[in-house]
């Protein structure tokens, strides 16, 4: 089977592959002294090659290890990118792909702005995410199984010893999480009533209004009083956002989703308030041309590109989507070049990951460690970093998320001055006790 054929096979034909190949689970590694990315099974080589080779999405991340389901012919995976400043954080995300190139660079992609996420903020974490792809066969909002699903995802991340550990993300909720701990430590966003930190939308959309704020002050020092908001997704971070922006007397928000669930329940929650909510198809982005201030995306990433920013009327994009930008260099630049500001998704959406990371080490009413994150005075706060890069960019005459991205870079490449670079060391000891044949 060529590199091509088996790059464009739905996740479906994918695990049929691999039942053909008695393939249960499988890794890529970069071998960094030899530059090479080696793979636990010759009959992958082609999408080891595939990743070696690839100047978007791959940069040197340390490993990705993906097991069967079981049950449902899901693919459960785990990616890590860059783990210096601690071991790889990041959510699990249940989702829909057309490929298995899409499963690959969605997966890559999310573990490299973790890493960014994770540095700018100064956590002491690398950067990782969980994929999970959804098989159609599969009735995936029955509750059975999803409890199984979770519950297998949880065995897995005890399979990998800690060097990735997972949490919330999209297409997981809590009482996921909470399936996922019965398996395994090596989780957070686990419900409350276990000790955890819960749902991590409302410091999420916190933090993306904090970046809203400090974009208008850069922009011309006013408030986001009277202004006009476009959203694109109401999901678990849009519906908090929304409230927190009309507590902010915002003049007018338009907001979008797909499910006709998600406008109902916006339309009744806001009825009196000047919101102009759409039912739309899945791929109408006619959102993202709304005469509006600030454009807000808070669906699913890539919707910044080629095409779509051209036609864009917004002064500001900062939303909680992430990796917005469908081409991280080429459509920084395109809008750099229409002197349009853009906030860095991983930069503003980093409350999710600072309100759960640390969750060992206990709460507090208030918790100065999470609310210096929604200061304007302290050195890595939202509004502080945003200031930062976007006079920088103006500066340097460079587009800001090229800014971001070498901030984050350097910081990322800090060695954790606790444990240095363990979660290395745990993908070595992975590779060298066979992992792959352990399942």
């Amino acid at each position: 089977m060529s590199e091509k054929k088996l790059l464009q096979l739905t996740p479906t034909e994918f695990v049929r592959f691999l039942n053909d190949e008695k393939i249960s689970r499988f890794y890529f590694v970069y071998d960094k002294e030899n530059r090479k990315v080696k793979t636990s099974h010759h009959a992958l080589q082609e999408i080891a090659e595939f990743l070696e080779n690839d100047k978007r999405d791959f940069e040197e991340h340390e490993g990705i290890f993906v097991q069967l389901s079981l049950k449902y012919d899901t693919l459960l995976g785990a990616f890590v990118h860059r783990t210096n400043r601690g071991q790889a954080a990041g959510g699990v995300r249940y989702w829909d792909y057309d490929n298995m190139e899409d499963y690959l660079r969605d997966g890559m992609r999310l573990a490299k702005g973790m890493t960014h996420k994770n540095a700018l903020a100064g956590l002491w974490w690398g950067g990782g995410k969980g994929v999970m792809a959804h098989n159609p066969s599969v009735e995936k909002n029955d509750p059975a199984v999803r409890e199984f699903l979770y519950k297998e995802y949880g065995k897995f991340m005890t399979s990998l010893k800690g060097c990735y550990v997972t949490a919330e993300d999209v297409g997981t909720s809590v009482e996921d999480m909470a399936n996922i701990f019965s398996n395994t430590r090596f989780t957070t966003c686990i419900p409350y009533s276990v000790g955890g930190s819960g749902n991590p939308s409302i410091p999420t959309a916190r933090g993306v209004i904090a970046g809203m704020e400090a974009a208008m002050d850069y922009l011309n020092g006013e408030t986001l009083e009277g202004k006009t908001i476009a959203i694109q997704g109401l999901g678990h971070v849009a519906q908090p956002m929304i409230k927190f922006l009309f507590d902010k007397n915002i003049g007018k928000i338009v907001a979008c989703d797909i499910f006709p669930e998600a406008v109902e329940n916006a339309k009744k929650e806001f009825e009196n308030k000047n919101l102009e909510v759409r039912l739309v198809n899945k791929n109408d982005n006619s959102i993202l041309f709304e005469e509006c201030d600030i454009l807000a995306p808070c669906a699913t990433g890539g919707i910044l590109n080629s095409e779509t920013i051209q036609s864009i009327k917004a002064k500001i994009i900062c939303g909680a989507a992430n990796n917005q930008l469908e081409d991280p260099i080429a459509d920084d630049e395109r809008l750099f070049e229409r002197n349009i500001i853009y906030v860095p998704d991983f930069l503003t959406n980093r409350m999710g990951i600072v309100n759960c990371a640390d969750e060992q080490a206990g709460f507090v009413n208030n918790d100065p460690i999470i609310e210096k994150h929604l200061s304007k005075d302290w050195e890595y706060s939202i509004h502080k970093t945003t200031l930062r890069v976007l006079e920088r960019s103006k500066a340097a005459k460079i587009p800001p998320g090229k800014v971001a991205v070498e901030l984050a870079d350097k910081l990322s490449r800090e060695l954790n001055p606790i444990y240095g670079h363990r979660s290395q060391l745990i993908i070595n000891s992975l590779v060298e006790s066979h992992w792959e044949n352990l399942g």
